[in-house]
């Protein structure tokens, strides 16, 4: 009971929580040493970082680039398509309230993970579906989670997922005004779509 109830607790807790992080500033961001972090690719990062906003034991979300090869890589740089990058939102988590198979549920719901580097209407390799890991064990059960998913798709008739599963290599903070983008600007452009289906894993 009293387990129950300390759960209880800290969901209560984060929900008061989640309304200050949307305020925070990276810069003076105080991350507990013992969150996870994991990182999504899916189009344009100001709709795939709100995705994931109202989820207990979601700290944060910050938007950036990573998988490409040119460091400290502005917006602009991003969009020119030439440093590989993509945009990616990362989102810093506690494991204790929430599990890495639930954050990538809302992934695979969220977007379409059958387009190649493209979502909707924004085309380009930094629109690309992505999950880049920090160790070895999510990497694992961000794969197996790509081929429960396939198996759904199959069954549906949809393509083959073009999904890069990797190590991350470098994270790259995006420009201040991108973050949060759709909090400061409630009724700015989101392009994120999934396929309407539902992923059980």
């Amino acid at each position: 009971m009293l387990k129950i109830l300390k759960k209880h607790f800290i969901c209560i807790v984060y929900k008061i929580l989640k309304i200050f992080m949307i305020f925070d500033d990276l810069n003076t961001l105080q991350i507990p040493k013992h969150f996870n972090n994991i990182y999504f690719g899916m189009g344009c990062f100001w709709g795939a970082e709100k995705a994931f906003w109202d989820f207990n034991g979601v700290y944060t979300t910050i938007v950036g680039y990573s998988g490409g090869i040119t460091t400290n890589p502005t917006y602009e740089d991003v969009c020119t398509g030439k440093t590989g990058h993509a945009e990616i939102v990362k989102v810093i988590y506690d494991a204790d309230i929430i599990k890495l198979k639930n954050l990538l549920k809302v992934f695979w719901e969220s977007h379409d993970p059958t387009q190649l580097d493209r979502q909707g209407n924004d085309i380009g390799s930094q629109y690309r579906s992505a999950i880049y890991c920090e160790n070895l064990d999510d990497l694992k059960i961000s794969e197996d989670s790509k081929n429960c998913f396939q198996k759904i798709l199959d069954g549906f008739g949809f393509e083959k997922i073009q999904t890069e599963i990797t190590m991350l290599k470098k994270f790259y903070y995006a420009e201040d005004n991108h973050q949060k983008y759709l909090h400061k600007n409630p009724n700015g452009y989101c392009g994120l779509s999934g396929l309407g289906l539902t992923f059980k894993f």
